[in-house]
């Protein structure tokens, strides 16, 4: 099954950086940006982070929650978040379910090998819990800004 744009977000709830079960259902009301990354510590998934962390107070005016998911522990999100002061939840998707309901969990190539990894993808929840926009591919440099255009104009 491909999510599209105007179905409704796949719901899910899995353990939050912050010790807590995030479950989308929860998010009624408010727009989710939904980054599914490959891994902690890595400089693409830096970035990324540390762009949303810099535009954090512009993402809360337009009442849009962040949330990152990757198969890191939470152990070592909490290890990114402190390095890094990220202030929005890293989710833990170890069996990569989630991953795999929003089609992000595929077949990767790297130095001729093939192997299936988290392809970095944002998905944009609207207040109601319908898929209001979708990045696939992502390429870090002026993502954070495309989504915040998006939102506005939106």
């Amino acid at each position: 099954m491909k999510i599209k744009i105007g179905d409704a977000a796949p719901l899910f709830c899995l353990p939050a950086s912050d010790g807590s079960s995030f479950c989308l259902n929860d998010m009624k009301g408010k727009k989710v940006i939904l980054y599914f990354y490959p891994k902690d510590m890595t400089p693409g998934c830096t970035t990324e982070a540390c762009n949303f962390r810099d535009y954090q107070s512009e993402f809360n005016q337009l009442n849009a929650v962040i949330v990152g998911v990757s198969k890191d522990p939470i152990a070592r999100h909490l290890k990114f978040i402190q390095k890094y002061q990220l202030p929005f939840l890293l989710l833990s998707d170890e069996n990569q379910k989630v991953c795999e309901q929003y089609g992000v969990w595929q077949l990767k190539k790297l130095a001729g090998k093939e192997y299936m990894g988290i392809v970095r993808s944002t998905f944009i929840i609207d207040e109601e819990g319908k898929i209001l926009h979708i990045y696939s591919k992502v390429r870090v440099k002026d993502h954070i800004e495309d989504i915040l255009s998006f939102l506005q104009y939106s």
